[in-house]
């Protein structure tokens, strides 16, 4: 119980847009195509909220660090267990 009540604590609720919304930041849908022309869509969220069936990803996660402070048309490269994924920027909204 002493976990939680810290935990809440802790919590910032985040109700507005950034003040610039073409960059990435918590609580944004992001999209991304690999080389293979695969585009993905995912939202950043807190680490409590992820959830895989929703595209919903950890903003503590390795592709949720890559993309914080990016902008359409930026490349990133995300760690993986088989070795490194490079992925390009297509869309960024709140």
């Amino acid at each position: 119980m002493r976990f939680l009540a810290k935990r809440l604590s802790d919590l910032v609720i985040v109700d507005r847009t950034p003040d610039d919304t073409s960059k990435i930041f918590f609580g944004a849908w992001v999209g991304i195509e690999d080389a293979e022309g695969n585009v993905q869509r995912y939202r950043i969220v807190g680490p409590d909220e992820s959830d895989s069936g929703k595209n919903f990803i950890s903003i503590d996660s390795p592709m949720a660090k890559a993309l914080l402070r990016r902008v359409e048309g930026d490349e990133i490269t995300v760690p993986r267990p088989n070795g490194k994924a490079v992925f390009v920027l297509t869309s960024v909204e709140y």
